[in-house]
Parts: structure tokens; sequence; C-alpha cells
């Protein structure tokens, strides 16, 4: 049996992006990846996010924000940071082998109505579900990211 690869989002305030990121890849990849999420600024989940994610049948409920600080202990196959700030204020991490970095973008931005901000939500779920599908499919010979080696 293959040893699972350790994966660790992060964003900001490990409360939407990161965190979806992390149960979608549970969810569709969970035999072959062992996943974290963590924040430079961790804040609370973003209860919009539990939502649209369980509307497509993934229950990150348990879920909950967690320092970089709290991982620090743990080696990671891949840390990725999904949005610029993250990115930028990522410090280095000495158990991490591939760093990688897309962006995502920041369904909090605009205060909108509820259903606006829900639809700004869905739309970045399925943004990370497509881009975890393109990289961490386990059955595709051919990475779909350019990893930078620490």
């Amino acid at each position: 049996m293959t040893q699972k690869k350790k994966v660790l989002f992060l964003c900001t305030h490990n409360a939407v992006r990161s965190q979806m990121a992390e149960g979608i890849l549970r969810t569709l990849y969970g035999e072959n990846y062992e996943v974290y999420s963590a924040g430079t600024q961790p804040t609370q989940l973003h209860p919009y996010a539990v939502k649209v994610l369980k509307e497509i049948g993934i229950d990150i409920s348990h879920q909950y924000a967690k320092s970089i600080e709290s991982l620090k202990h743990l080696s990671f196959d891949y840390i990725v940071t999904v949005c610029e700030s993250a990115k930028e204020q990522c410090p280095y991490f000495p158990k991490g082998s591939y760093y990688l970095h897309h962006s995502f973008e920041d369904p909090l931005q605009d205060k909108t109505t509820e259903e606006e901000q829900l639809n700004r939500f869905r739309i970045i779920r399925d943004a990370i579900k497509q881009w975890i599908e393109e990289t961490f499919n386990p059955f595709n010979t051919s990475i779909a990211f350019d990893t930078i080696k620490k």
C-alpha cells in the first residue's frame, strides 16, 4: 500500500477557500491524500462555506480554523496557498517538499445580499473543485500545476 501524500491548504483566515479545498480534496481523493488547512491569521469557518459544500454532498461542519503555527510539527508533500495574501505571508515551512499557488477570489470582498453572497461562494466552490480535480487526480499521469521545489 502506498503512503498517502500530505497536503496543506493555506489562506489568510482559514475561513473559506482553504477550508473548502480541504473538504473537497478529502472527499474526492481522501484515499490518496491526508489533507489539512490553516491560516496565517485564522478566524473561524464561514457558515456559507459549510452551506455551499453541503449542496454538493460534502460536510465540513466539523472543520475549524487553525493557525499555521499549530501544524509546524508536521511534514507536508504539498503546501498550497489559495490566496495572494497567504502566498506573500507564507513563512518558510521547513517540513514542506513542494510549494504550489493557485489564487481564488475572495467571496467576501463585497457586501451584497445573502443570495448574491451564496452565489459567489458557489462560484468559488466550483472553481476550487475543478482545480483540485485537474491537479490532484491520482489517475492523471501529468501533473497540472507548476511546482516550486524548496
